[in-house]
C-alpha cells in the first residue's frame, strides 16, 4: 500500500513577517485570503490533521480543512525565546543562538531541541504506514523541516538548509518504509499530482 502524505505549511502572520519565533498569533488578513485564494485546488483528503498553533489551524479553516488538532504536531517548543524576535536574542544571548543553530541537540532556550523534534515528528509519520488514503496536515514550516529529515533519513545538521515558504505543500509518498519528497510546491492545481513510488 502507498501512503501519501502532504504538509501544507502556513499562510503568512505577524510572527513570521518580523522573524519572530512563534508566540501563538493568528493569520494577518492577507494571510487569511491568501489561504482562501487557493482552498478549491487541493485534492480531499482521507484524514487532515492540523498543528496546535492559531496560524495553522485559521490556514486548514480558510482552505476549507476539518483538520484534526494533533499536539504531535506542534511547533518546536522554544521555552523562554517564545514571542521574541530572532534578532533581540541574538543581541542577548548571541552564543546560545549560535549553539542553538550549530548543535541539533542543544535546546538553551529551555524548550525542545532540534534532534527532540525530530524525534517526535518521525514517530508520528512512521506511524502512518498503516493508515489508508491520502493524508493532508496544516503544520508548521520546523514540523515539515523534520518530517523530510526523517523520511529522507537525512542528518538532523540540514535542518536549517530547508526553506519552507508560506502556503506551499511538501508531499511524501512511500511504501515498504522508504519515503520519496515533493518538496515546497505553491499551493494550486499542481499539487493534486504525488511523486512516482519507485516499484
Amino acid at each position: 500500500m502507498t501512503v501519501r502524505v502532504t504538509l501544507i505549511a502556513p499562510s503568512t502572520n505577524e510572527a513570521l513577517r518580523e522573524v519572530r519565533f512563534d508566540d501563538q498569533s493568528p493569520l494577518d488578513p492577507a494571510g487569511f485570503t491568501r489561504a482562501e485564494a487557493v482552498a478549491d485546488t487541493l485534492a480531499p483528503g482521507v484524514h487532515v490533521y492540523s498543528s496546535p498553533s492559531p496560524r495553522c489551524h485559521e490556514t486548514a479553516q480558510a482552505l476549507g480543512l476539518d483538520a484534526e488538532t494533533l499536539t504531535d504536531l506542534a511547533g518546536c517548543d522554544m521555552g523562554r525565546w517564545r514571542g521574541r524576535t530572532l534578532d533581540a536574542v541574538a543581541a542577548l544571548e548571541g552564543e546560545a543562538v549560535a549553539l542553538w543553530l550549530s548543535d541539533p541537540t542543544a535546546a538553551p532556550h529551555g524548550g525542545e531541541s532540534v534532534r527532540e523534534l525530530r524525534v517526535r515528528v518521525g514517530a508520528w509519520l512512521d506511524g502512518l504506514w498503516s493508515q489508508a488514503g491520502r493524508i493532508l496536515a496544516v503544520v508548521e514550516p520546523d514540523v515539515i523541516r523534520a518530517a523530510v529529515l526523517h523520511a529522507l533519513g537525512a542528518p538532523d545538521e540540514a535542518f536549517w538548509r530547508l526553506d519552507v515558504r508560506p502556503l506551499t505543500a511538501t508531499e511524501l509518498s512511500g511504501r515498504a518504509q522508504r519515503w520519496n519528497a515533493l518538496c515546497g510546491r505553491p499551493l494550486g492545481p499542481q499539487t493534486t499530482e504525488t511523486p512516482s513510488v519507485p516499484r
